[in-house]
């Protein structure tokens, strides 16, 4: 935890938060701070700054912050991603909170199992959760917005193109015969499939919005290598 993330009901007095749940706990056995050691802490879509331990006895910590610095800056991009598995989504969104990513969107596709969109890690506190730990680890504080579309065809042709309106267009897509660009860094809608690929229906679609097929070459990644190395080449 690099960063001691902060919320609205933490705070005790305007320049003051008290701490009695996981981050306390942390700070104690994790860290090993006591009274007087200073910490990153950032407040939820607000500053970041420093923290200062005033009190602790083992079941709450007392902390006196100056929040006077501001985040780093977001990506430009919105990630639209067809549902992956689970576990692998644990893992994605917590990437994807550290890098930066602000705007995502998780979508159905053929080769999508229906009994992933019944899964618990699609629950609010969850999704929640993982992108938190992503900010922690990066020192961020603005949180990631996670949208739900269940049904390919009336996101693709009714949404998408208002949310790609003048920004790049990429369709990730292995056996594509374009090269992704390195170094883009500007407005970009990026669209990740599903394990397997996207079928060629599904691929005709989104080209018909006006997405181009793009490969990083002949590797077949998992989903959250491709996702992560995608980012990362679009945004060096």
């Amino acid at each position: 935890m690099n960063l001691i993330l902060l919320e609205d009901h933490d705070f005790i007095t305007p320049g003051r938060v008290r701490l009695q749940d996981d981050r306390c706990r942390h700070i104690i056995r994790v860290l090993r701070a006591k009274p007087g050691d200073t910490l990153v802490c950032g407040k939820k879509n607000a500053k970041m700054g420093t923290g200062r331990i005033m009190s602790m006895d083992g079941q709450s910590i007392d902390i006196q912050v100056c929040l006077d610095q501001d985040p780093p800056p977001p990506l430009p991009l919105t990630l639209v991603l067809a549902l992956p598995r689970p576990k692998m989504l644990k893992r994605i969104l917590q990437s994807l909170a550290s890098l930066g990513a602000k705007k995502i969107f998780l979508i159905n596709s053929r080769r999508v199992e229906k009994s992933f969109w019944s899964s618990g890690v699609l629950s609010e506190f969850d999704i929640q959760r993982h992108l938190d730990l992503g900010l922690c680890q990066a020192r961020d504080t603005l949180e990631p917005r996670v949208h739900l579309k269940r049904f390919f065809s009336p996101f693709v042709k009714e949404e998408l193109p208002e949310l790609s309106r003048n920004k790049n267009k990429i369709l990730a897509h292995p056996k594509a015969q374009t090269s992704c660009p390195v170094g883009l860094n500007s407005e970009t809608v990026l669209v990740v499939g599903p394990e397997g690929g996207f079928i060629d229906l599904e691929v005709q679609t989104l080209m018909d919005q006006g997405f181009e097929p793009m490969t990083m070459g002949g590797r077949i990644l998992r989903v959250e290598t491709a996702v992560t190395a995608l980012v990362s080449r679009l945004f060096a």
